[in-house]
């Protein structure tokens, strides 16, 4: 399954745009990571791959502005952290 193939499966994880295809994986990691369960989030990691998935998630949370519920982040924090 491709990331793709994933986010036209799953389009309410995106409910704030119709265009699907023109969405970057960026946005797709925040989606799940923010919106769906764990299930979308291990068919996120084997559609993309968990090295990168946690590399865009990490390069998002650098920002100083950021969209994910601070519960959220901690929690793939130490997710990321002991599984990658």
């Amino acid at each position: 399954m491709t990331i793709r193939s994933f986010i036209k499966k799953h389009p309410y994880l995106n409910w704030y745009t119709k265009d699907l295809k023109h969405l970057s994986n960026e946005a797709i990691v925040e989606s799940v990571l923010n919106y769906g369960d764990f299930s979308d989030v291990k068919k996120l990691t084997s559609a993309l791959g968990s090295k990168k998935t946690a590399k865009i998630f990490y390069k998002q949370v650098r920002r100083t502005r950021r969209n994910y519920d601070p519960k959220i982040e901690n929690y793939f924090k130490l997710y990321f952290r002991k599984y990658i």
